[in-house]
């Protein structure tokens, strides 16, 4: 009974935490939701798509040719690794026994997780609420390596995913799904804003200020590799999402299908912010804006996914398309900092606008457990901008401490110049991109 409490504490909001629900959940006995868990099993899928595939296409075609090979291969063994990372201890620390607020443990290798165990919402089983949790820990990490391609140790940057699942992605997500301090406080998350894309993006933006900018960054044109490949790559991420968003309600339900509905909505609409604004300074309507500011809109969507209407989608990925078009267009080149795909101006900024609007707009009427600022509930949104400013510092300070690390195991983070000059595909790897006749 007391193991069942507490699993059912782990991972309702604050709002549902009194003993007296949990137990009154408890004494009905969790029978397999078959619907539920084929729902679940597709949206697992599609998020695991997102990583080797999207994500890896998305950036690839966003670096210069002589270093697609690379990039997309920092995609594909940031999954690998978080893969094998989230069954050894990743889920453990992130959704274990709650230890102080701070962490979680229960045992190593899913330890006493047996086939026949139920996850209490959704009624899926356990096993296949730690796959879908793992396919969020993947493309966490590898969106980090956008802010550092085309100048980082494959090595280092294996080493750093490694360490970072485990020191900075778990703690993340303990506090605000696992039962952790910022769960009690009653922060909302529904699929990823805080835990995944600000903590991901103000990682980049860290790890990028540490290695430091690419040897002709600002003296000569950089120009992506293929747009092609970037597009389609956006393409899949939009399809994935799906999964991500929808599926995050762990139930074929209302709540999922219009978490489905906005996601799709945000995206359009950021995508078409993004391009007025770019047509506004540029005079231009280019696929790479589109591409950016459908990314942006899905980024900021994520923690609202499950909580708000239609009309509050619309606002949340309109500002997101102009949020991350400054962040990428003008506080990167006024900085002069060289986050080479934009982690931080899409991920991190866009993830920090939806989590704060979470708090703002989130509807009673679409989720009880959801009520904004709009709805009589300002607190909601003190409590969102607790969540943006407790993640931005600890993600920031450990990643950096996760990052020198590294750095030092592997003997230094950066190639040396004529690795960098040559091209990461041909160094590292072996092998080309295009291969010309």
């Amino acid at each position: 009974m007391k193991k069942t409490l507490h699993l059912i504490a782990t991972i309702l909001p604050i709002s549902m935490y009194a003993e007296d629900v949990a137990k009154e959940i408890v004494a009905q006995p969790l029978t397999l939701n078959v619907g539920n868990t084929a729902w679940v099993l597709v949206a697992t899928a599609l998020v695991m798509l997102m990583t080797p595939a999207g994500l890896a296409l998305f950036y690839g075609g966003m670096s210069r040719s002589k270093n697609l090979l690379n990039t997309i291969a920092m995609s594909v063994i940031g999954y690998v690794i978080a893969s094998i990372v989230w069954v050894a201890c990743g889920y453990s620390f992130a959704f274990g026994a709650d230890i102080g607020g701070f962490i979680g443990f229960d045992s190593f290798f899913l330890d006493g997780i047996k086939v026949t165990d139920i996850w209490a919402v959704g009624n899926i089983p356990t096993l296949l609420f730690v796959a879908f949790q793992m396919t969020f820990a993947g493309i966490s990490v590898a969106l980090i390596s956008g802010a550092v391609i085309e100048r980082l140790k494959f090595s280092t940057w294996m080493i750093f995913a490694f360490l970072w699942i485990i020191a900075v992605y778990a703690p993340v997500a303990h506090w605000v799904w696992g039962g952790g301090f910022l769960s009690k406080d009653g922060v909302l998350d529904f699929a990823g804003g805080t835990v995944v894309h600000i903590n991901a993006g103000v990682a980049g933006l860290v790890v990028a200020l540490m290695l430091g900018r690419r040897e002709d960054y600002g003296k000569s044109a950089m120009f992506p590799s293929s747009i092609t490949l970037t597009v389609l790559g956006a393409s899949m991420l939009w399809f994935g999402w799906f999964g991500f968003n929808a599926g995050s309600e762990l139930g074929a339900d209302g709540i999922a299908a219009s978490a489905f509905l906005v996601t799709n909505t945000a995206a359009a609409i950021g995508a078409m912010s993004w391009m007025l604004m770019e047509y506004v300074t540029y005079k231009k309507f280019t696929l790479l804006g589109i591409a950016s500011g459908v990314v942006a809109g899905l980024v900021a969507i994520t923690p609202a996914a499950g909580f708000v209407d239609i009309k509050a989608s619309l606002v949340i990925g309109a500002i997101a398309g102009v949020v991350a078009f400054y962040g990428v267009n003008g506080l990167k080149k006024a900085l002069k900092y060289d986050d080479s795909l934009d982690a931080f101006g899409i991920h991190g900024l866009a993830g920090i606008w939806g989590a704060v609007a979470t708090g703002i707009f989130a509807n009673p009427e679409i989720n009880e457990l959801g009520k904004g600022l709009l709805y009589g509930n300002p607190n909601q949104l003190i409590v969102q901008i607790e969540g943006v400013v407790v993640t931005i510092i600890y993600a920031g300070i450990a990643t950096a401490i996760v990052f020198k690390v590294a750095s030092l195991i592997s003997g230094g983070a950066r190639v040396v110049h004529d690795e960098e000059s040559q091209g990461l595909d041909e160094v590292v790897h072996g092998e080309k991109a295009f291969n010309v006749r």
